[in-house]
């Protein structure tokens, strides 16, 4: 791996951490673009215009809560990265970051569910009996997700092995 490659991986992760703060501050402060981007998103079927104010911002806080675990795992992902662009690369350090996404990444992939389990309550909870919507649903972005983070703990013992093998060839140097 490029120096330069860690480098852009850990500019972008730190992009993506900003954009996913920034949109969730916009959702707060104009709830109306939010419900508009949650009407074009969602495949809920709801009567979208029943869905109050109150609802569209308890919306906002499951989806804060529920997108916690990734844009944390995107801080704790650009720490190696940026070790690998200095050239350190078998530490404990960097293992126990990527380890940490791995387990970060996992609970966002299961969070997805839930999100959409919550987001159909919570915007139909106004509907007259019978029309209240629960919706659950796990997909192959999940399952994606669940393997990318599999993959991840496995490089993470890769380095740690790797930093094992340095300090004891360090020994007979």
């Amino acid at each position: 791996m490029t120096q330069q490659f860690a480098r852009l991986v850990a500019w972008t992760c730190a992009g993506l951490i900003l954009i996913q703060a920034g949109l969730l501050l916009y959702g707060l402060t104009n709830i109306a673009a939010f419900a508009e981007l949650t009407q074009s998103v969602l495949p809920l079927p709801i009567q979208w215009g029943t869905v109050q104010v109150g609802q569209w911002y308890g919306l906002l806080a499951i989806t804060v809560l529920t997108s916690l675990p990734g844009i944390v795992g995107l801080f704790v992902l650009r720490r190696p990265f940026i070790n690998f662009a200095r050239g350190e690369l078998f530490n404990r350090a960097n293992s126990a970051d990527l380890r940490r996404f791995a387990v970060l990444l996992i609970v966002h992939a299961l969070l997805r569910p839930v999100h959409l389990a919550l987001a159909s309550v919570v915007l139909s909870v106004n509907h007259p009996p019978g029309q209240k919507v629960l919706s659950l649903s796990v997909g192959s972005h999940e399952l994606q997700a669940i393997g990318l983070a599999l993959v991840f703990w496995v490089i993470a013992s890769l380095l740690l092995e790797g930093a094992r093998l340095q300090a004891e060839n360090r020994q007979f140097v």
